[in-house]
């Protein structure tokens, strides 16, 4: 597994409650909802690297 960074987010309240709720809703952690969103908006951009081969066969 990749290794974790802490980041401080000043991030609207509006924004922060919407997102407990998707969390919430998807049964996830608030961190996680953060990163599930942004690494799927990474994805879609084609900004994420490519797995290597060691991390394709670990998840």
């Amino acid at each position: 597994m990749s290794e974790k960074k802490a980041y401080p987010l000043r991030i609207n309240a509006d924004v922060l409650a919407a997102t407990q709720r998707w969390a919430d809703d998807e049964l996830r952690s608030l961190n996680a909802q953060i990163e599930y969103m942004l690494r799927d908006a990474l994805r879609k951009a084609g900004r994420l690297p490519k797995p290597t081969s060691s991390q394709e066969s670990k998840e």
